[in-house]
């Protein structure tokens, strides 16, 4: 049962950060979002960055408390939001965005479709009319934008 829920919260963060990414990065927290559309730091860090930070907490005390109580669900809540920031970083940040130079290459269709929807939500380098919000699942009309590409 534990495993269980550790799979439904992964499966639920993805529903979390699209609408995280769309109504507070993209809206009251632009501010610490900006610089990740329009790369105006210079450094290896982004003020973008804070967000694992913010995210990292309210993980970490879920994992905390449920460990006192001979691990409740608590902490698995909690594991199931650490798996999913995991996936989140390797897949963001060092497939997707390079931060890493590891994976350079693929011929996947879902990472190819993946990376094509992320470049189509920073074609947008305002807080406003954006789109793609999600992270893991990627609408159909992004696989079918790389395999015209692709033919081209």
């Amino acid at each position: 049962m534990k495993i269980v829920l550790v799979i439904l919260v992964f499966i639920l963060m993805e529903g979390a950060t699209w609408l995280i990414h769309k109504y507070i990065m993209h809206g009251f927290l632009w501010v610490l979002h900006r610089d990740h559309h329009d790369h105006s730091n210079n450094g290896e860090l982004e003020k973008n960055d804070w967000f694992f930070v913010i995210f990292a907490i309210p993980t970490i005390a879920l994992m905390y408390f449920g460990s006192l109580e001979n691990y409740n669900y608590l902490f698995f809540i909690g594991l199931g939001i650490m798996l999913y920031g995991m996936a989140y970083f390797f897949v963001h940040d060092i497939f997707i965005h390079q931060r890493i130079k590891f994976f350079t290459h693929t011929k996947n269709a879902y990472f190819l479709a993946l990376r094509r929807a992320h470049k189509q939500h920073h074609k947008h380098l305002g807080k406003e009319d954006g789109e793609c919000f999600g992270f893991l699942y990627v609408p159909l009309k992004y696989f079918k934008m790389y395999f015209k590409s692709a033919k081209s």
